[in-house]
C-alpha cells in the first residue's frame, strides 16, 4: 500500500477531527465482524477530489467501505439525504464530518445543489462514496443492478474522477434485508478498487445529455460489476436487473 502524500486533502487522518474519536471506536469494533482485505487500495487518489462507486448488496455495506477507505488514509464521506441535515444532533454530525447533502431530483434545486457540491468537493480536495444504484440490489444473485445517474452527474458538474469498488462478504454478516449474524466473528470481506473512469470523455455525459449521462453510468455500472465478478470467480450477467421490468420498486425495502 502506498503512504499518504503530505498534501493537504491526504492530511485528512493527520490532523485531528471528528473522524478520529469515530474511528477510535467504529473501526476496532468492526473488526470483531469482518475480516476487510483490500485489493487494488492504491488506485484510491491519495490527494485531491473524486467520487467512489461502490455496489450494494447489506445494509452494513456503508461500514464496509468506510473501513477500506479510512485505512487507505482518506476520510470516509457519503451522499446523504438533505433532510437528514435538519435533524437536531445527525444534522451537526453529518455537517461536522463533511457529508454531501443531496436533494430530491424532483426538488428543482437538484442540479444547482449538485453543482455547489461539486465545487465544494474540488474546493476542499475530497472523496465521496455515492451508491449509483441508489439502493440495495434487487438482483437476486446480488450482482449490481441499473444504476441511476447521481454519481456520474456529480462527477460531470466537478470534472471528477469516478472511482469503481466492489465487495463480497458482507451479506454473510448481514443479508439483505435480514438479521445481523455475529457468528462466526471476524468473516473474510473483500474490497477490490479498480481504474478511475473518466466519465467527462464520454460523449454527451459533460454536456449534461440524458443519454450521455445513462451511458456513462452503464459503464460505471459494468466496471463495478467486472470487479464483483473477480471476487467472485463468477461471470457477471451481461444485462444490468432492471427493478421495473420484474415489477419492483427501485427504492425502498425490498419485498418478497
Amino acid at each position: 500500500m502506498v503512504a499518504p502524500s503530505p498534501s493537504r486533502a491526504s492530511q485528512e487522518k493527520t490532523r485531528p477531527s471528528i473522524f478520529w474519536p469515530l474511528a477510535a471506536i467504529v473501526v476496532p469494533l468492526f473488526g470483531l465482524l469482518a475480516r476487510v482485505e483490500i485489493v487494488g487500495g492504491d488506485k484510491l487518489p491519495r490527494e485531491g477530489a473524486y467520487v467512489l462507486a461502490p455496489n450494494h448488496m447489506s445494509e452494513i455495506d456503508p461500514l464496509v467501505v468506510a473501513v477500506a477507505v479510512w485505512r487507505l488514509g482518506r476520510a470516509p464521506r457519503f451522499m446523504a439525504k438533505e433532510s437528514l441535515f435538519r435533524v437536531p444532533v445527525l444534522g451537526w454530525v453529518l455537517r461536522r464530518t463533511g457529508m454531501v447533502p443531496v436533494a430530491r431530483a424532483s426538488s428543482g434545486s437538484g442540479a444547482k445543489q449538485t453543482l455547489e457540491s461539486a465545487q465544494e468537493l474540488v474546493r476542499l480536495g475530497r472523496g465521496v462514496i455515492v451508491y449509483p444504484e441508489g439502493s440495495l440490489t434487487r438482483d437476486p444473485d446480488l450482482w449490481p443492478m441499473r444504476g441511476k445517474t447521481g454519481a456520474v452527474r456529480l462527477a460531470t458538474a466537478g470534472a471528477l474522477p469516478v472511482i469503481p469498488v466492489a465487495h463480497w462478504g458482507s451479506q454473510q454478516i448481514l443479508p439483505r434485508y435480514g438479521k445481523l449474524r455475529l457468528w462466526p466473528l471476524r468473516r473474510r470481506v473483500r474490497v477490490i478498487f479498480g481504474d478511475a473512469i473518466d466519465v467527462n470523455a464520454l460523449e454527451g455525459a459533460a454536456a449534461g445529455q440524458p443519454a450521455g449521462l445513462v451511458a456513462a453510468t452503464d459503464q460505471v455500472m459494468a466496471a463495478i460489476a467486472g470487479l464483483l465478478a473477480e471476487l467472485r470467480g463468477a461471470t457477471a450477467p451481461p444485462q444490468r436487473w432492471n427493478p421495473a421490468a420484474h415489477g419492483q420498486e427501485e427504492t425502498g425495502r425490498l419485498e418478497s
